[in-house]
């Protein structure tokens, strides 16, 4: 992700520069809120760090001229410690969060990533967002196939009550679709819905992040903070990838969820909340609790209505009209003109196991019709791993031997070295890593162990 940082001090933006690019983060920098400002139209970064107080333009006017622009990047401005009413009105002019100075580097990273991850969701919603067929009723779902409708059914008859979700599903097949359609449909519509990737904050920001924390907590905590359990109130919170969660904060969200109410790191005074609990995985948590890394009573607490997403590669019928919308979305944003794809490009597609699920579908269309020469998508334009899938990670399949058609073992050893590939690309830098394998940075690591790669 490319970060704009604006701040007249050049120490603040060589300090900045070098926290985010440590973190793969691409950065630019300007000196001033006027040279920020034609650096951001020109340049369209996706996030902005903005100091508040500086000469020729000041981050309040900067915020005001950037939003008028069309500015879409969130916007995260720097104030000066004690500031907290310039946050605020920062905040009531559109910026998404705020960084008190003196900040430590665990403050830059947790606030990027927050925003990052918040950033990522919006893209994600409105790329995934589906043209209806067969349900008028779910505009932002593919419904033809009989699992998406089932799945799709219980999450809205179940939105209309408090009970807490479990969701299940591959990467990629929509699980944070269905979590909002369950809160959309349900009567805390009008309120917050708050996601959060319980695999994307460090572990030990994790409790802060979640509850919240007063000052003089730890290091760092210069001001009361709520969590976003209290940002959550009256709402929805939807936490993904629920299986990474901490074992030490397993047991603060079974007591959140008994009991209706949390306290902030450092607090001897619990606050009431009233958040309905929204929860997705990819792993196989009953297998987890066998294994003892995931609490049993939290997970029948959080599993009272289970909805599972099946892969792409079970509901071929929802290829086609997938298919379709990628093919209007992209001609679109890439300006080019391609109608469709030729029937035995179409065989191809429909012949595809996708293991990346719909994820991996629309960035094969965006490939094909970035090299696509004609008005429609040919074989040729395909990708070798579509038109040739009987070829496996060890060579075509009818070379292996019968001890080595284990598909766990397969799976396993082409996990090991993609990892691997990822590690040597990024030159061991493992939150790259994590982004080129689509991984949050946790599950990264439980990998490496795993497989003996550190």
């Amino acid at each position: 992700m490319k970060v704009l940082v604006i701040d007249d001090e050049a120490g603040v933006r060589r300090t900045l520069g070098m926290i985010l690019e440590d973190e793969g983060y691409q950065v630019i920098t300007a000196s001033d809120g006027k040279e920020g400002l034609e650096r951001a139209i020109k340049e369209a970064p996706d996030l902005i760090l903005c100091d508040i107080r500086m000469p020729r333009l000041d981050g309040l006017e900067f915020l005001e001229a950037y939003r008028k622009a069309n500015g879409e990047a969130l916007v995260i401005t720097i104030t000066a410690y004690g500031s907290n009413e310039l946050a605020v009105e920062a905040m009531k002019k559109g910026a998404y969060d705020y960084l008190p100075k003196p900040f430590t580097t665990a403050e830059v990273v947790l606030t990027l990533r927050k925003a990052e991850e918040r950033e990522k969701l919006r893209r994600e919603i409105t790329r995934l967002r589906r043209r209806v067929t067969a349900d008028q009723r779910y505009p932002e779902i593919v419904v033809n196939s009989p699992g998406m409708r089932q799945a799709v059914e219980l999450a809205t008859k179940v939105a209309q009550h408090p009970s807490t979700v479990l969701i299940t599903g591959e990467s990629g097949t929509g699980k944070e679709l269905i979590a909002r359609l369950t809160h959309a449909a349900g009567p805390r519509a009008a309120r917050p819905f708050v996601p959060i990737n319980c695999g994307a904050i460090p572990e030990n920001l994790l409790e802060s992040e979640l509850f919240g924390h007063v000052k003089g907590a730890f290091t760092g905590a210069h001001a009361d903070r709520a969590g976003l359990f209290e940002e959550a109130n009256g709402g929805t919170l939807f936490l993904d990838e629920i299986g990474e969660l901490p074992s030490q904060l397993q047991v603060k969200l079974l007591r959140a969820l008994q009991e209706g109410e949390i306290r902030r790191v450092g607090d001897s005074a619990a606050r009431k909340v009233d958040v309905r609990i929204i929860t997705a995985t990819a792993r196989d948590l009953e297998q987890e609790v066998r294994n003892g890394a995931f609490r049993s009573d939290l997970y029948y607490r959080i599993n009272v209505v289970h909805i599972h997403l099946p892969p792409l590669r079970q509901r071929t019928e929802d290829i086609p009209p997938l298919i379709r919308h990628f093919v209007e979305s992209f001609s679109k944003q890439l300006n080019v003109n391609v109608e469709g794809f030729e029937p035995a490009a179409m065989k191809l597609l429909l012949g595809y196991s996708w293991y990346g699920n719909v994820r991996q579908l629309e960035n094969v269309v965006e490939r094909a019709m970035v090299l696509a020469e004609g008005p429609t998508i040919r074989p040729d334009d395909l990708p070798e791993f579509v038109r040739h899938p009987e070829v496996s990670p060890n060579g075509p399949l009818e070379t292996l031997r019968a001890d080595e058609l284990s598909v766990k073992k397969q799976t396993a050893e082409l996990e090991r070295r993609l990892i691997s590939r990822a590690l040597q690309m990024t030159d061991g830098n493992r939150t790259r890593a994590a982004d080129l394998l689509d991984l949050s940075y946790r599950a990264l690591l439980y990998k490496i162990r795993d497989y003996g790669l550190d």
